[in-house]
């Protein structure tokens, strides 16, 4: 194996015959379209590692050769002759591994492409390859900041952990946002060791993860035992720690449960395509309405038995408040004491000259059919919902249009933050709408606390791929990060309820038509270290590792090998 000083040059390079050694001597020689070939495959391998698969040996594989191929940076920076083509290089390999894990983790957003093909089917390739092409260059500048506190030996692997978390972070707070498949995922879908989220947050895992999984690089290395061995063993007893925390954390009984609160989740599983097809108003209203009254059990009463129901987002393919017949026919099948709690699109009237606002919503419908409190969607999804303002135009213009069929697109709520529902009969509620959920600490970061984070989805537009469950596993940690239950509804999966630490007490798979019915956990009586403080921890973790690489790299750099050429 090579060692690198920390000007980037090559000190020894004898060719090793026998363990990680050959391997890794290999990959960081590797140059060219090779070099962008492995770091490509070595992060699609990285996909493994998030759900539904949860491989966590899998994000070993993407990150162990990305330090090796990061050591072979500074053999194009000896040739290009300055520091800036050694970041240049780490660059290049951080967009490909970027690239890789991002196109294996997300292919699935094709799906949608194909629930209308008449018109957006030629448009799949700026999904499928467009969109993570745009986010890997997030990759390309965390490997080229990590390859500046580049050294020999393990300082490295923290010089990587800072890269990829903050590049990380930026990409979840950028252009408005996109943090789907944090690496941190790859520890935050275990029970056990998800319970770091409580104090570090998702991007916080994502730090720890790369520790853990980057630290086996480092057995190739040139060396005693200690240095070669060291950081894995450190790493195992990092991991070994984390569940071990994460075990007494979680409690071996149940959650005290919200009194007289009785809550009935309808999955309609309705296909995408029929969805919001107005020629289907009828039956899908009845749909909802026959399945919200099914008696589950011998001893269940249908709706006789249930104080809240939930549907989930965009529940009907018209406008629910501007319907007065579908509202008295919605209150009448609802008994005395029944809230229903839906997602739906809603319009405001506009004032003279201007046109029609739509916004995605959360309605509260009680027994004599009145629509009352409400939540707009404030985060949207851009191309989805709404074209950016920027392109706008322009698209327009092209004949492009989002995927939701409102003219216009969607309007964002008021405000920058959502303020707790008040739902008659349950605690605070922080609601969110389909992917407002995965931004960390944004579903509860108001002053008064919720008791209860509510989720309206409709994930059909990916149909039974891994997305669903992406989706839902990311839902899930907010509950464990903010110490508050999650109840979450979708069209067809996953509907659940989920206690302060994140276990399903009860859920609906993809693709399956029924109810849930659950009572309320209660949430945890203290906020969580995350809940309080947001990312502070996290900050010190990536200023830690920050510290820890500079010091590595400033340190006198290790006299070559004897016999070892330049």
């Amino acid at each position: 194996m090579h060692d690198i000083d920390t000007n980037g040059a090559v000190l020894a390079a004898p060719a090793p015959r026998f363990g990680l050694a050959p391997l890794a001597h290999r990959v960081t020689l590797a140059s060219g379209w090779v070099r962008l070939a492995l770091a490509w495959i070595a992060g699609a391998c990285g996909a493994l590692a998030m759900p539904p698969f949860g491989f966590l040996p899998a994000l070993c594989v993407a990150l162990v050769p990305a330090v090796w191929l990061l050591d072979g940076a500074a053999t194009a920076s000896s040739r290009l002759g300055r520091r800036a083509g050694t970041a240049l290089a780490a660059g290049a390999i951080g967009w490909a591994w970027g690239f890789g894990y991002l196109t294996a983790g997300l292919w699935w957003l094709g799906a949608a492409f194909l629930v209308e093909a008449d018109q957006f089917a030629y448009l799949m390739p700026l999904g499928v390859l467009g969109l993570p092409a745009a986010l890997a260059l997030f990759y390309g500048a965390g490997f080229a900041a990590a390859r500046l506190l580049w050294s020999s030996g393990p300082g490295r692997i923290a010089a990587l952990a800072f890269g990829i978390s903050a590049a990380e972070w930026l990409r979840g707070h950028l252009l408005t946002g996109f943090p789907w498949n944090t690496l941190g995922m790859a520890l935050g879908q275990n029970l056990w060791l998800m319970q770091a989220a409580s104090v570090v947050g998702l991007y916080g895992l994502t730090v720890l993860a790369v520790l853990v999984c980057a630290a086996p690089a480092t057995l190739a290395d040139a060396g005693g035992p200690a240095r070669r061995r060291g950081p894995p063993a450190a790493a195992l007893l990092l991991l070994v720690g984390l569940a071990a925390g994460g075990a007494l954390r979680v409690p071996s009984g149940p959650m005290p449960e919200v009194p007289g609160v009785r809550l009935r989740l309808v999955q309609a599983n309705i296909p995408q395509d029929a969805r919001f097809n107005p020629r289907n108003r009828d039956g899908i209203l009845e749909r909802y309405l026959g399945l919200s009254d099914s008696a589950t059990a011998p001893d269940r009463q249908g709706l006789r038995d249930v104080t809240h129901l939930i549907w989930p987002e965009s529940s009907f393919p018209f406008l629910i408040q501007r319907d007065p017949q579908a509202l008295r026919r919605i209150g009448s099948a609802l008994p005395p004491g029944t809230l229903l709690v839906t997602g739906a699109a809603r319009a405001d009237e506009p004032l003279p000259g201007e046109r029609l606002h739509f916004y995605n919503s959360i309605l509260m419908i009680g027994q004599d059919g009145f629509v009352g409190g409400r939540y707009d969607k404030l985060h949207l999804v851009p191309f989805g919902e709404y074209l950016p303002g920027p392109v706008d135009g322009l698209l327009r213009t092209l004949g492009l249009k989002q995927f939701v069929a409102v003219p216009g697109g969607f309007t964002p709520g008021e405000g920058e933050e959502p303020l707790p529902l008040a739902v008659p009969g349950l605690p605070p509620v922080a609601p969110s709408i389909c992917y407002e959920a995965i931004f960390p600490g944004a579903v509860a970061s108001h002053r008064e606390r919720p008791g209860l984070l509510l989720n309206v989805t409709n994930d059909g537009w990916f149909g039974d791929t891994p997305g669903p469950r992406q989706h839902f596993a990311q839902a899930r940690l907010r509950a464990v990060e903010e110490g508050i239950p999650l109840v979450r509804a979708a069209n067809t999966g996953i509907s659940a309820v989920v206690d302060p630490y994140g276990r399903v007490t009860g859920m609906l798979s993809v693709g399956t038509e029924g109810v849930l019915d659950r009572n309320l956990p209660r949430n945890l009586r203290e906020r969580p270290p995350y809940g309080r403080f947001g990312d502070v921890f996290f900050t010190v973790l990536l200023l830690g590792c920050g510290l820890l690489a500079l010091l590595a790299r400033h340190r006198r750099a290790p006299p070559p090998p004897r016999g070892a050429s330049m």
